[in-house]
């Protein structure tokens, strides 16, 4: 026990440590990252003073709101209609081939069929381009749920005379919005630090540049303060909202 546990100390220092390293240089007052000046928050303050950065962070809200909001409906629609239907792993194997594609395939996929469509580039591109790996996701963490859902509920309220849709949203629904909102937590994660699928999809022009591109844009004449604190933003961002879906799915994922 004594050298796995060793072993996962040295994992989770090799994750984590310029993960650290990372927040710490985003306080440095000198901006050096070989050189200490004192604690300060003056990167961070530099960041809402940049409009490249606030519309780029404000186009990443855009998108991750809108195709977290279609792919959290999407997807629950499909989790429910697969959770009814008869076992099959060729579907199931369709359904989540999004959540295993390496995203460069699936970007130049996207872009291709883009293309061929002759359809125009920019923020709506990037929603649709997400909300096709997201609804796999948000089918996945509904389906655990509803894996020990008790469809005798459903017939019941039926048997009382209750239609399909007053049976959904009084009985079904209340049941698995807990998974609901860990599913679209989790798409709005994901959605909001995408780069490759939006760097293929977004078109040219500032107007539909995301948060992660412009960090690629800026990283590309030398790492500054301001990307440092950037980083330690969207990273925390990030683990709060991953950290909600976890404890609203607790108890319901195996191991959890």
């Amino acid at each position: 026990m004594r050298a796995l546990n060793l072993h996962l100390g040295a994992v989770y220092a090799f994750l984590y440590l310029p993960i650290a390293v990372l927040m710490v240089l985003s306080l440095n007052k000198s901006g050096l990252p070989t050189a200490w000046g004192g604690v300060s928050f003056e990167w961070y303050g530099k960041l809402v003073e940049n409009p490249k950065i606030t519309g780029a962070a404000l186009n990443s809200l855009i998108v991750a709101l809108w195709s977290t909001l279609i792919a959290t409906v999407l997807g629950t629609m499909l989790a429910l209609g697969v959770a009814r239907a008869r076992p099959s792993p060729g579907r199931d194997a369709l359904l989540f081939a999004p959540m295993i594609i390496p995203d460069i395939v699936l970007a130049i996929a996207l872009l291709s069929f883009f293309t061929l469509l002759k359809f125009s580039l920019g923020l709506h591109s990037i929603v649709m381009a997400h909300v096709v790996f997201n609804i796999a996701f948000v089918c996945a963490v509904v389906r655990v749920r509803l894996a020990s859902y008790d469809w005798s509920l459903n017939e019941a309220s039926r048997d009382l005379g209750a239609t399909a849709l007053t049976t959904f949203w009084r009985i079904t629904f209340p049941l698995i919005l807990p998974s609901v909102v860990a599913g679209a937590l989790l798409a709005f994660t994901l959605s909001i630090d995408e780069f490759i699928i939006a760097y293929f999809t977004a078109g040219a022009g500032q107007s539909s540049t995301t948060l992660p591109m412009q960090i690629y844009a800026m990283i590309r004449f030398g790492v500054t303060p301001e990307i440092n604190a950037m980083a330690t933003i969207v990273m925390a961002f990030s683990f709060v909202l991953v950290l909600a879906a976890q404890r609203l799915n607790r108890g319901r994922i195996p191991g959890a």
